[in-house]
């Protein structure tokens, strides 16, 4: 009996020490880092998403894809994840199946443009490929976080480590600009396409440009991409909540303070007044005092703001003109509007796609005539047009680019794809509950608002807005 206990303590005290010793080796295989650990329990084709995240800064580059004012690496690794996911990629494409159709009817409402007017390949590639774009970011971030649920946390890491990876390239430009370090900025001057950080510079030198495709695009990502997944991290997870505010306050003032552009100023001004908005509830009587004296003060700062920045101040003294980027934003759109007026069935099928310069040329003089009717400079409507071509012209805004394109129909039909989109239930959680909140709404303002100085179809920010609406249902 004895010999059959103490048998068994060995046996027990065997197996004891194989559970120990396999507990130690899957300790020793699981790896410590985070990045490793989340590698090593997703699909290898995962890398991809996290490149693409990785990559959002990186908009100007001579590393990217070119299209006016715009060289994106994300889109394209976006798609390499939908493909490596392409059975996901069905699903995703049904549930958000009203923009899955957008490029096909864009291409028919290009057609009688095309007949017209004829095709620009090279223009009319960017052009889809760019619409394609859109599609990538959505179906990506639906297979990745709607679909597979994979923990966000890892790629919420990357995509905060690599803005403030871009921001510490904005303040080393700054300082090689102030202290002359000539190395420097000639290395820069070569990695952007269009460089605004030499004196040299045909778009105004002397600014850090970060990795943006221009200054002005500082806006579009902070309270395109940032400040909405602020938001949604909000009753998630504070201490991420709390890294992206403080890592767009850092940003937004640095950029301000580093004169990196004005629309920088306009931007955070009116991301300030929608975000006292979002985060007031106006049926407390408290809260809602607090919020008047809070959208009051930022109304002054956006004064302060105007006084102290001399393009602004320029621009309040002496209109349009005072300011020569923001005027050329004015004629840019000018031109392909009135392009419409002078065949006015294109006012509803557009040019087609990649023929804004067709509308342009045919524009240009009735935009000059009219600028002169209004006191200012017509000229600069005819030059700029005399000085594109199909591959180089641009609007520097999404409605004017998408009307010229596609005319009023396409517009309407991304309208009210995007909000079928987002409106649609997938989760049963959130059945019942209205996506219209107040959060919504001021997010999709705030869109509206950026979209009008930026033409960049496959932005990550429409993508993202559809996608998350329905996270932040009641």
């Amino acid at each position: 009996m004895a010999a059959n206990t103490k048998a068994g303590a060995t046996v027990d005290s065997a197996a004891a020490q194989v559970q120990t010793s396999g507990r130690q080796s899957a300790e020793r295989i699981v790896p410590y880092h985070p990045l490793l650990r989340f590698l090593a329990t997703q699909e290898r084709n995962v890398i991809w998403l996290l490149l693409a995240i990785a990559f959002l800064p990186v908009d100007g580059t001579t590393l990217g894809l070119y299209a006016p004012f715009w060289s994106p690496i994300s889109p394209a690794l976006f798609a390499v994840y939908c493909l490596c996911n392409w059975r996901q990629l069905r699903i995703a494409a049904n549930r958000y199946l009203p923009m899955f159709l957008l490029p096909v009817a864009c291409i028919i409402l290009s057609i009688p443009g095309w007949l017209k007017f004829g095709i620009h390949l090279n223009a009319a590639f960017m052009s889809v490929t760019g619409l394609l774009g859109v599609l990538a970011t959505l179906g990506a971030i639906a297979i990745a976080f709607g679909i597979k649920r994979i923990p966000w946390r890892t790629p919420l890491r990357i995509l905060i480590a690599s803005y403030w990876f871009s921001f510490g390239v904005g303040v080393v430009q700054w300082l090689s600009i102030h202290l002359h370090i000539k190395p420097l900025t000639d290395y820069f001057a070569h990695l952007m396409y269009r460089q605004y950080i030499t004196d040299s510079s045909a778009w105004g030198g002397g600014r850090p440009q970060f990795l943006f495709a221009e200054p002005s695009y500082i806006g579009m990502h902070l309270f395109g991409i940032l400040l909405p997944l602020m938001w949604l991290m909000r009753g998630r997870d504070r201490i991420y909540a709390k890294r992206l505010r403080n890592l767009i306050v850092v940003y937004a003032i640095g950029a301000v303070l580093m004169q990196a552009g004005t629309r920088i100023v306009l931007d955070s001004v009116v991301a300030l007044l929608v975000a006292i908005i979002v985060h007031n509830s106006w049926c407390d009587k408290k809260q809602r005092v607090r919020g008047i004296a809070q959208l009051l003060g930022a109304v002054m700062l956006g004064l302060l703001g105007v006084l102290a920045d001399s393009r602004l101040s320029s621009i309040a003294e002496n209109g349009a003109e005072g300011d020569g980027s923001f005027f050329a934003r004015i004629y840019q759109s000018l031109d392909p509007i009135c392009g419409l007026l002078a065949h006015p069935w294109t006012v509803f099928t557009g040019y087609g796609s990649g023929n804004i310069i067709n509308a342009v040329w045919d524009g240009a003089k009735h935009a000059g005539r009219l600028l002169n009717g209004l006191g200012m400079n017509g000229s600069a409507a005819v030059g700029f047009a005399a000085g594109m071509n199909a591959d180089t012209v641009w609007t520097m805004c999404a409605y004017t680019s998408v009307v010229a394109e596609y005319g009023l129909v396409g517009l309407v039909l991304l309208i009210i794809a995007s909000i079928v989109s987002m409106t649609r239930v997938f989760d049963t959680a959130a059945a019942g509950h209205g996506v219209w909140s107040k959060t919504v709404i001021c997010w999709l303002v705030l869109i509206v608002y950026l979209y009008i100085q930026c033409e960049n179809y496959a932005f990550a920010a429409l993508p993202l807005f559809i996608f998350a609406a329905s996270k932040l249902r009641k």
